[in-house]
């Protein structure tokens, strides 16, 4: 069965998710079916949700007075007159075709006159209809095959632009030429006595209003250009160059709202970077919750439109959200009418993230409830799993199907699996058909694949798009690892220094990789169809170049929905029940094109600098190893081989707010050589609220050390695998909440920024050095004055990723003793 998939609740959920499912103050009144329930049932409903505001009954009065108007004479129009002459004269020959005519001879008489041939009889007299009253049609201006056909809104087109992109003519007025009727078919009366006669059609008022084709991203992105801001909530926080008063009446003159409340509804915060160095409980309120914090110069910008760009251009703060995800920003459709999210009822229920195991080369889809116990199959290099998507941003079209050949672990059953729907709603359904035989359900899948795409399987390779089928979506399980070798310096021609090519063949080892099991987690929101292939992304740049330089002739919006529907396919998007917006603009080109950027997510971004041995940096870093190797790590010396002065893409971007604050110090932070090309790609990251407890001595945050054997030992390295990696990180660590015994810290106490264990051996603090106002704790292990410490060592822990900056890496030699 195809459909969404509806969801109750138990009273006392429902009540707690009233506001997210959109039920707010209503009450017992606006619930279907209330009074058919029993009278305790009424009775606890009443107490826990209220009797609010009966819509029904406010309805009656609405129906009951245009009933009363309805009763008061009107007078009819010109217009009117007209077409009921128009209606009058189009049912006389629709009567009689329809008496004398059959059903093949309505049909050919629409091919002798070159005019589109529809299904079913209603369609085909109304067609013959329209051509012997005003004329046959001539062909679509704008595109080589296509033919007009009657809506109610005009003469709309029915070929297509390309094989991606219907055709978005239509024309009240257009071309036509006498109506032939051969005399084979005078047999009938009405054909007979047929006469051409030139007339104009005349259309109804009301469906001049209606709104069909494409929807242009600046009305999605720029809202009403007089109410940039309508119906956007701001927060102003902290002493700004303006005034209060000044801030709010400028809001309130674009269409915004300022509120107190700072959550997730909120479109930003305006604010300085006083305010972010210094978090109080609204900016600490509006970092938990992913909104920007943007200063006044964003009033100025937004005026000329794009409210979402204008937020992230004018982001102060080191975290944000993208705020389309948050915010719904309100445009208006060509006939006034306001446009509002009506897809919750289809949305709500769909998880953010989705694991996935890979089993047979591809990931078994959840649904299919097989993936604990089968794969899919793979037949001489053939993976039986395809994934297709189909866009049309004319008719709103943002459609997906999976198709899955599948056998069972013990090889003992074999399935055909399929889903389909719309892209990030519930809409839509799912199939699971058992066979006896292998091959019956390859076969099947194969007939699918051909049924839905016009392509014949073993042709996938040099793939033909066709008009209204679906298009392959090239998914990356990472099937391809295993024709991944292991990276043969001895062949490489790079010219990177050998120290940096050893490096990135330690950390990308793919050996390593694979030991860990091949799970992986979707961002359904990021990709809604899963792990998109570099492939498809580059193919997806090419488009957005190509959207760039229809821009610059300003081109036709027929090309526009032809290449808007081409990146669609490529890279799914979730717009609930909205239609895909138009890629018109530089703007928005823009912002996909750094979606693009964050999806590709480049395996390496960042820059390596390699450190001359003999420079003062480098005697400075081994001097720091030396003196700060505890007694009690004595199983191992260290040797440094190495070290990497880091700069990270954007990472400097992000400190700087803490880059004013007291206490930085230069501190170690391990980790195992499999984590490192996560680390340098995203950074040191704290652990996610949803991971457990246990492990966390001080909570969740990203832990250093000053003693580097004490990091060290986090590299996890071993006799027969002694090299490791470990980092030197400028950490701002501002007022510390000093501890002595474990204590799981969630929040940090007022004024404080961060955490020491302290422990009962420290670096001696005569031997500690500046650099570059850092203090680099460089001394040998000495006792601290702290004897009842549970710590050996301190341990210094951050809550913020924004507080750290990577300076160094360095490639250790772990020489083992025993």
């Amino acid at each position: 069965m195809c459909g969404p998939h509806d969801t109750w609740y138990h009273v006392d959920c429902f009540v707690k998710s009233r506001d997210v499912l959109e039920f707010g103050d209503k009450g017992v009144d606006d619930i279907v079916g209330y009074k058919t329930l029993k009278k305790e049932d009424q009775k606890e409903l009443v107490e826990k949700l209220g009797k609010g505001t009966s819509a029904s009954s406010q309805k009656r009065k609405e129906e009951d007075k245009s009933k009363a108007e309805a009763k008061k004479p009107k007078k009819e129009t010109e217009e009117e007159k007209q077409l009921k002459v128009q209606n009058k004269l189009l049912w006389g020959f629709r009567d009689k075709l329809e008496k004398e005519v059959s059903v093949e001879a309505l049909k050919v008489l629409l091919e002798l006159n070159e005019q589109a041939v529809t299904s079913g009889e209603s369609k085909l007299l109304d067609a013959v209809s329209d051509c012997m009253v005003f004329g046959a049609l001539a062909k679509c201006p704008e595109c080589p095959e296509g033919k007009l056909t009657f809506k109610s809104d005009g003469y709309r087109c029915t070929g297509n632009i390309t094989s991606w992109t219907k055709c978005s003519y239509v024309t009240r007025t257009p071309k036509r030429k006498a109506f032939k009727i051969p005399s084979e078919y005078h047999d009938a009366d009405v054909l007979k006595k047929y006469k051409y006669k030139k007339r104009d059609r005349v259309f109804a008022a009301e469906t001049a209003s209606s709104k069909e084709g494409p929807v242009s991203s600046v009305d999605v992105l720029d809202g009403l250009p007089s109410k940039p801001l309508k119906g956007l909530k701001f927060a102003i926080v902290g002493n700004l160059d303006f005034s209060e008063e000044q801030i709010t009446q400028n809001i309130c003159n674009m269409g915004g709202q300022i509120v107190t409340t700072i959550d997730n509804n909120l479109a930003a915060c305006i604010s300085n970077k006083e305010s972010i160095s210094k978090p109080n409980k609204q900016i600490k309120a509006a970092k938990k919750a992913g909104v920007q914090v943007v200063s006044t110069a964003f009033l100025e910008d937004v005026k000329k439109g794009g409210v979402l760009l204008m937020i992230q251009k004018h982001n102060l703060a080191p975290w944000g959200d993208d705020p389309q995800k948050r915010i719904i920003v309100p445009y208006a459709s060509k006939s006034g009418a306001s446009n509002t999210r009506n897809d919750t009822h289809f949305t709500k229920s769909i998880p953010e993230k989705l694991k996935m195991m890979v089993k047979g080369g591809a990931a078994v889809d959840p649904d299919s409830k097989l993936a604990e116990t089968a794969h899919v199959i793979e037949d001489g290099g053939d993976i039986y799993n395809a994934v297709l998507g189909l866009v049309d941003v004319t008719s709103g079209t943002n459609s997906y199907y999976k198709i899955q050949a599948l056998e069972s672990d013990n090889k003992r059953g074999w399935w055909v699996f399929r889903s389909w729907g719309r892209v990030g709603t519930t809409i839509g359904s799912n199939k699971k058909e058992s066979f006896s035989y292998r091959a019956s359900a390859i076969q099947e899948f194969k007939d699918l694949y051909y049924k839905k795409t016009n392509n014949q399987w073993s042709e996938r390779h040099n793939f033909q798009k066709f008009p209204n089928k679906f298009y392959p979506l090239d998914i990356d399980y990472g099937q391809d690892d295993d024709n991944i070798k292991k990276l043969d310096l001895s062949k490489s021609t790079s010219t990177l220094h050998k120290s940096i090519q050893d490096l990135i063949c330690m950390i990308f080892d793919i050996e390593s990789m694979k030991r860990a099991m091949m799970e992986f987690e979707i961002d359904l929101k990021k990709m809604p169809l899963g792990k998109l292939s570099k492939k498809q992304i580059e193919s997806a740049y090419k488009v957005l170049n190509e959207l760039t330089e229809l821009v610059e002739k300003k081109s036709s919006v027929s090309l526009f929905s032809d290449a808007s529907n081409r990146f669609y396919t490529l890279i799914p998007h979730d717009f609930g029940l909205n239609k895909p917006p138009l890629l018109d603009t530089n703007e928005i080109i823009k912002q996909k094109i750094e979606m693009l950027d964050n999806l590709l997510e480049i395996e390496v971004a960042y820059n390596l600098l390699k450190g001359e041995k003999t420079s003062n940096e480098f005697d400075l870093i081994t001097k720091y190893v030396q003196n700060t190797h505890a007694v009690t790590h004595n199983q191992y010396g260290l040797e440094v081989v190495d070290a990497y002065k880091l700069e990270r893409q954007g990472e400097k971007e992000r400190f700087r707010p803490f880059e004013e604050l007291a206490n930085h110090k230069l501190l170690w932070h391990g980790s195992r050589v499999t984590n490192f090309a996560g680390i340098l790609s995203q950074g040191l990251r704290v652990a996610p609220p949803e991971a457990p407890v246990t492990g966390y001595m001080f909570g969740k945050g990203i832990y250093f050390a000053d003693m580097v054997s004490k990091s060290a030992n986090y590299c996890h390295t071993s006799k027969n695998d002694p090299v490791g990696l470990i980092l030197l990180c400028d950490v701002a660590l501002g007022s510390m909440y000093e501890l002595t015994s474990a204590n799981y810290v969630t929040s940090l106490p007022k004024g404080k920024h961060s955490t020491k264990g302290c422990g009962r051996t420290v670096p001696n603090p005569t031997g500690r050095q500046m650099v570059d106002g850092v203090e680099v704790p460089m001394g040998k292990g000495v006792p601290s004055d702290i004897n009842n410490s549970s710590l050996l060592y301190n341990e210094y822990i951050v809550y913020d990723t924004a507080q750290v900056k990577i300076k160094y890496l360095l490639r250790l030699r772990f020489n083992y003793r025993w």
